[in-house]
């Protein structure tokens, strides 16, 4: 199988982009055209995307061109988050047909999960509000789209960046979405007594999350409240119990790195990969690089990478599909041909 990928960057949001990362992944890839393409735009291209995709599908000789808009786009050689840029992967198959297992790759620009989205085939892609998207070389009007990729076989890795802090504590008391008690404690002070000693006079709340199981969606903690209760982004039931969490620069490069050597096959490395990150995981979290790409690199050397930064990360879990929040989600596809 022949892959490559290719990010562009300009001053202004020009179908031109599109055509250049498209000829220089065909080019990395050693192809004159492609089967299928997965292409993203930064927002730069919201307005009017269409003259874009049309570009890409002109430069790679097929109509397979799908993907979406994003905060920021990267490959395994870099990422761009402050200019107009467009990213693509390509890759052809080889003739005949084989059976392959991949989930739904889905994009989309709405501010939640979409309801037919939760259940059913296994989706993995990415949210990124007010986004556009597009599948088979059309945008979409709907603001999402769907699509398979065909010929290859995919493994999925989540790495949710979060470090647990203590036991799982019962919930005691709450109200709506306000937390009160929690393990014989306000909730409040059920937090502090888990975090580090430096963090405890200022919790970091933007960087701490409320846990139902290890690995679910974290439940956003929004504000602490005078009468010591906290309230959370989604509502919680007396007797269950939940985990506080941390997000840690550190931790979660370590996690990343882990979570990939654990799939490291030395007998069949994967042909490419696809990662969708969050904005708020990338450079702005580990301080101007992005350690989750670096931890990439490092385990797949010279693998061809296609990412992109948005709000929100779709993966399955536990029968569902679920919308997770700064998570690196990384799709390791291998040839289903023999």
């Amino acid at each position: 199988m022949k892959t490559g990928s290719a990010l562009v960057a300009g001053q202004r949001p020009e179908a031109e982009l599109a055509q250049a990362a498209v000829q220089e992944a065909l080019a990395a890839a050693g192809l004159e055209r492609a089967d299928n393409v997965i292409l993203f735009l930064t927002h730069d291209f919201d307005r009017n995307p269409q003259p874009a995709v049309l570009a890409a599908a002109r430069a790679a000789g097929c109509l397979a061109v799908g993907g979406g808009t994003a905060s920021g786009l990267f490959t395994e050689r870099g990422w761009r988050l402050d200019q107009p840029a467009a990213a693509a992967l390509v890759y052809a198959t080889p003739a005949g047909q084989a059976p392959a297992e991949s989930p739904l790759l889905s994009f989309s620009g709405h501010g939640r999960l979409p309801f037919e989205w939760q259940d059913g085939v296994e989706r993995v892609g990415l949210l990124d509000t007010d986004a556009a998207t597009w599948s088979h070389g059309r945008t979409t009007e709907n603001g999402c789209a769907e699509f398979s990729l065909p010929g290859v076989n995919a493994r999925l890795v989540r790495s949710s960046g979060l470090r647990l802090l203590g036991e799982a504590q019962s919930v005691e008391q709450c109200a709506g979405y306000d937390l009160r008690r929690l393990g014989g404690h306000s909730a409040a002070d059920s937090l502090r007594r888990a975090l580090p000693a430096d963090l405890r006079e200022r919790p970091p709340l933007h960087l701490i999350a409320a846990l139902r199981q290890t690995d679910a969606p974290g439940i956003a903690l929004l504000s602490a409240n005078a009468d010591g209760s906290l309230t959370l982004a989604e509502t919680v039931n007396e007797g269950e119990t939940i985990t506080w969490a941390i997000r840690q620069p550190l931790a979660a490069e370590q996690e990343m790195r882990k979570m990939l050597t654990a799939t490291v096959n030395p007998k069949k490395r994967p042909n490419f990969a696809l990662m969708f990150s969050c904005i708020g995981r990338g450079p702005l979290f580990y301080g101007n690089d992005d350690r989750d790409l670096v931890a990439f690199r490092d385990t797949f050397p010279d693998t061809p990478l296609l990412g992109a930064y948005g709000t929100g990360q779709i993966a399955p879990l536990a029968s569902h599909n679920r919308l997770f929040h700064n998570t690196a989600l990384t799709l390791l596809f291998e040839s289903a041909h023999v």
